[in-house]
């Protein structure tokens, strides 16, 4: 498939790129390697081919989670300037 100068143009239009004709024609190059390309990669016999989520076997390596600090809730609700129920209170900001 190959692009014609006017494709480009509303390509380029769609993008919100401003660009000249001289601009056009290497732009025009490359969009058409790239549509080659992928009429390769396309052109691949995929059949029996599992899909994958990556090119590795990896798996995340896991750690226990475990709290490593103490709880300070009282401390930090003590200092506030209003609290009821357990909960910050805090200016209305819109109505």
């Amino acid at each position: 498939m190959s692009l014609s100068p006017e494709q480009v143009f509303r390509i380029a239009q769609l993008a919100r790129i401003e660009i000249t004709t001289a601009e056009m024609d290497v732009m025009r190059g490359h969009l058409n390697g790239i549509l080659s390309m992928i009429d390769e990669m396309q052109a691949v016999d995929t059949r029996g081919v599992e899909p994958m989520a990556h090119a590795q076997e990896l798996t995340q390596r896991l750690r226990a989670d475990e709290v490593f600090e103490m709880n300070r809730r009282d401390d930090f609700q003590e200092i506030a300037p209003e609290v009821e129920n357990g909960l910050y209170l805090v200016p209305k900001v819109i109505e």
